[in-house]
């Protein structure tokens, strides 16, 4: 049997999407399953056991022929796919893919997830309920064990936190000041390291503490969190990776994003401590101490 399954990012939606991965691979154990993912993802995901086979989705536009003939090519012959993307251009696959045996959203397909409500419930609970539609019952905890680098060169103390300042260029609202976050690093009694971009270095200067911004990479970060005895973030990918790992967790959210729908959740579904505030410049330090675990 020949599965194949399609997600593309950003990398807290991929994070999200580990549980699914993890239970559609227990569900076909005989199985060759491909990922259609973007490239960004295509390293950490090839690592996984959940994947025999990771290809790139250069994500053609309708004009592009000879690109939309790749794609064609790469959706063929599959019995059976899981749509874990849902999004407009991964429904239209269904067709350019001859219509196989689906599970998503396009019209048609053998396996729609039928919950009306999945637009405004959590991206677990819709993985979670589109995979139950299609058989699958439950989503256990990943074994995350593969998603491990060396972090021998950055001497890191034996305990610290993690400070997550950085979110996408392109959404400064979602950040909790740097000075803010300099405040609660010298409030937690332990060192701290900062982890983001390389575009972040600025951020992790004004903060203090161990800069590991733009040094580590998926595997690397993964390993920095399992040794910190909690983290503090805004709304972006590593306190997803944080949270998946079973770290201790204070997600910090802006009106620019909602928690119900897309904050992180530990192994076993559970949430992390979630701090909201219309404006992070108008979230105080004092409530961020005071919502230490």
């Amino acid at each position: 049997m020949k599965v194949l399954v399609i997600k593309h990012g950003a990398f807290g939606d991929i994070v999200l999407a580990f549980p699914a991965m993890a239970a559609i691979r227990a569900a076909h154990l005989g199985a060759r399953i491909t990922l259609l993912t973007t490239r960004p993802y295509a390293g950490l995901l090839g690592a996984s056991p959940w994947f025999d086979e990771v290809r790139v989705d250069a994500k053609p536009e309708g004009g592009n022929l000879p690109g939309l003939w790749r794609l064609k090519r790469q959706l063929a012959g599959f019995d059976l796919v899981y749509d874990l993307q849902t999004s407009g251009r991964s429904s239209r696959y269904f067709a350019l893919a001859g219509r196989p045996r689906w599970s998503g959203v396009a019209r048609g397909c053998a396996l729609p997830h039928r919950d009306a409500r999945r637009d405004f419930i959590h991206t677990r609970e819709r993985l979670e309920g589109q995979l139950r539609d299609a058989g699958i019952v439950t989503l256990p905890p990943p074994d995350l064990s593969w998603l491990a680098g060396d972090v021998s060169g950055f001497c890191l103390p034996a305990r610290y936190a993690v400070l997550v300042p950085g979110a996408a260029p392109h959404r400064p609202e979602k950040r909790f000041p740097a000075e803010k976050f300099a405040e609660v690093a010298r409030g937690l009694g332990m060192p701290v390291v900062v982890v983001g971009t390389a575009g972040e270095h600025d951020l992790a200067r004004a903060i203090g503490g161990i800069d590991l911004t733009g040094r580590t990479d998926f595997f690397q970060l993964a390993s920095v969190f399992r040794g910190a005895a909690l983290a503090i973030g805004n709304d972006t990918g590593p306190m997803h990776l944080a949270a998946a790992l079973g770290v201790r967790c204070i997600a910090l959210f802006s009106a620019a994003s909602d928690p119900a729908l897309t904050a992180p959740r530990g192994p076993d579904g559970g949430w992390p401590i979630i701090l909201r505030a219309p404006n992070l410049q108008d979230l105080a330090v004092a409530q961020v101490l005071a919502a230490l675990p």
